[in-house]
């Protein structure tokens, strides 16, 4: 098929908004499918997955297609949810529209702003559909006031091209329009049409269709507009590319059907049957199956078998794909989300998928020794599939950590784990990567002699330590003079104090920012060992933190939350709650950025609450800043759990 008889987009929209139910009356309208699926009953065709079905919502994007007039509209329907905004992230870089979907009774909500900020940042032509037009408290004129007070004055609704705000709208996108309008006050029919298409692709105006998923109206009006007025992918903007050699060499990618195959991954999802896929879109150029391509990442070539459409869980095999086209390849050896595809000769990056970072996290135990062998393959294999789920070994708390976007997500993949792979986990609060350290100097003798008949062991050294800067670990400084302790027994010493401050000395933690001297000695010439002075060495480690003001330090986030102004007053206070600051502010559109340096213990459960405060609409991301001395009233209970937790293993 022509490209120019092509059309792709993605519906996006807050949850429950009626997205699913548009996409399934889309399929019905065009004859695609004989009867439509409820959510209610499990049987759509987008939510097919056992947890979407189970939750009656969008988990994950699903690919759709129908023909309608001699042209395949391909869709992409996406979760609403915040926890599964990696699915929006993916499902963009393979469209060159968007329908933004909203509720009639509800209008603009959070995740209504949600869609419209990330296809701005995209630049993707977009329509809007009013949807629930059946419902009782349904109010078009009041959405649409909604849709251009929060959105944009650009929002439309076509009701006839005879509408003279609709020409002047029209005429004001375009110079020679606006002249000839100026001129005579009119525009025909054709320039109208034309004008208005060009206006939409250009991102001035977006047109408002009004109608109910539920019982089909509106639809027919919604399909003749999506072929007028959203752009096919001869149309689309250029793809924004660069110079894998050359960073600095930037290209833009046309879209062209005479041009040389180069294509881009946006997804893989897991098939039962066929395992995974690798979900793709063709920006130019052909793909026969049976063939391969070369991955410009990778820098190799990729055979592959056979190319499919896909319907939700339905495959259609195809023999070629061209230039707009959103497939899936199964069974790829090398290729993975971001890489860039193309023809030998073609050799230009596409710019990789940012995906949101996670704002939560959980620590994760096998519920049986069975699982233990099985945790971590199945956790790795739910994160090729999902770019916003992180699997981590923490080394210092010897925990696996789970990181998503919310507790949904997180809960998710648990029940994912337990389905598809057999393992049952349960999560837990992660503990904090403490560290210990001093405040003052010391000096002390670690001494260890033992005689119990036969040859003894003996090892006697004298350190001294002083607090280092934050950030500066351990530095072992060797002042033996007039061989107190034999060379050779010097590395013993190191070695023992340095598992010393692997051990911790006041609450378990790794000790660090310290500098240890060595300085005096004595020794055994038949009792002294390696093992003795390593011992020596950790005795005298110990006693030197607890004689020189240990403290506990604990990790500090820089976070930028993102919030509306009106929230800014209840953000300040619960940062403060939280033993954050805020250490300044910037303005982004219309929201506020409040940067902040927080306890990670007081953020695990951050994503939640700050959703509570913002009614949804706030984000944030958080990464290390540097570690602090945790306060006295913090750290005395934390440190008196493990003195008693260690009194008991020694009874």
């Amino acid at each position: 098929m022509d490209a120019k008889n092509k059309r792709n987009f993605i519906l996006l929209g807050h949850a429950q908004s009626g997205k699913t139910t548009l996409a399934e009356s889309l399929l019905y309208f065009t004859k695609t499918t004989t009867r439509k699926g409820k959510i209610e009953d499990g049987t759509t065709v987008s939510d097919y997955s056992f947890d979407e079905i189970e939750k009656k919502n969008s988990i994950n994007l699903s690919l759709l297609f129908c023909d309608y007039q001699g042209t395949r509209i391909q869709i992409i329907d996406t979760p609403g949810y915040a926890d599964f905004f990696g699915e929006v992230i993916s499902g963009i870089r393979a469209v060159d529209s968007a329908v933004i979907v909203v509720d009639a009774t509800s209008g603009v909500q959070v995740g209504t702003e949600r869609a419209w900020k990330v296809i701005e940042e995209a630049q993707l032509p977009c329509m809007v559909f009013i949807n629930k037009m059946d419902k009782e408290g349904a109010d078009v004129n009041k959405v649409l006031a909604d849709l251009k007070s929060s959105l944009s004055k650009n929002c439309i609704i076509i009701e006839s091209l005879e509408d003279p705000l609709l020409m002047e709208a029209i005429a004001e996108s375009d110079d020679s329009l606006l002249e000839k309008y100026l001129a005579v006050l009119r525009l025909s029919p054709d320039e109208i049409k034309s004008g208005l298409s060009q206006a939409v692709l250009k991102r001035k105006l977006f047109p408002v269709v009004v109608g109910s998923a539920l019982t089909d109206k509106g639809i027919k009006e919604f399909l003749e507009d999506i072929l007028q007025y959203l752009p096919s992918p001869l149309d689309r903007i250029p793809v924004n590319a660069f110079n894998p050699q050359k960073p600095d060499e930037k290209k833009d990618l046309a879209c062209k059907e005479d041009a040389p195959f180069s294509a881009f991954v946006f997804k893989n999802i897991s098939d039962p049957f066929v395992g995974q896929l690798t979900l793709l879109r063709i920006f130019s150029g052909q793909l026969m199956a049976n063939t391969g391509f070369y991955n410009i990442n990778k820098k190799t070539k990729e055979r592959i078998g056979s190319i499919y459409f896909l319907r939700g869980k339905e495959q259609r095999q195809i023999d070629l794909a061209s230039c707009g086209d959103i497939i899936a390849i199964a069974k790829l050896k090398e290729t993975a989300v971001s890489d860039s595809l193309s023809q030998d000769k073609e050799q230009f990056l596409c710019e990789p998928i940012v995906f949101p970072e996670a704002a939560i996290s959980a620590s994760v135990k096998p519920k049986s020794r069975e699982d233990e062998e099985k945790i971590s393959d199945a956790l790795h294999k739910l994160a090729a599939e999902d770019h916003t789920f992180g699997v981590r070994h923490d080394p210092q708390t010897k925990e696996l950590i789970i990181s998503g976007l919310g507790d949904l997500h997180l809960s998710v993949m648990v029940a994912r784990m337990k389905k598809r792979f057999n393992v049952a986990v349960e999560l837990g609060t992660p503990k904090v990567s403490y560290k210990e350290t001093i405040s003052r100097q010391a000096k002390v003798q670690g001494k260890f002699k033992r005689q119990s008949g036969g040859r003894g062991q003996y090892g006697d050294c004298w350190i001294e330590v002083q607090p280092l800067e934050r950030g500066k670990g351990l530095e072992f400084v060797d002042k033996i003079f007039g061989g107190a302790i034999p060379r050779n027994f010097i590395p013993s010493v190191e070695k023992g104090v340095r598992q010393a401050t692997l051990e911790g000395a006041v609450a378990g933690y790794p000790i660090e920012d310290i500098r240890v001297t060595l300085v005096d000695g004595s020794y055994h010439e038949v009792d002294s060992s390696d093992m003795a002075f390593q011992i020596a060495g950790a005795m005298a480690l110990r006693k030197a933190v607890m004689d020189a003001g240990p403290v506990l330090l604990e990790p500090i986030m820089d976070v930028d939350i993102i919030i509306p102004e009106e929230c800014l007053g209840a953000i300040s206070g619960d940062i403060n709650s939280r033993r954050g600051r805020v250490i300044g502010m910037e303005v982004k559109g219309k929201q506020q950025v409040v940067k902040v340096q927080a306890p990670l213990a007081e953020m695990f459960k951050y994503a939640n609450d700050l959703r509570s405060i913002t009614a949804g609409r706030g984000m944030y991301t958080m990464r290390f800043s540097h570690y602090e001395e945790v306060p006295h009233k913090v750290a005395a209970p934390i440190i008196t759990q493990y003195q008693a937790s260690k009194k008991q293993e020694e009874q």
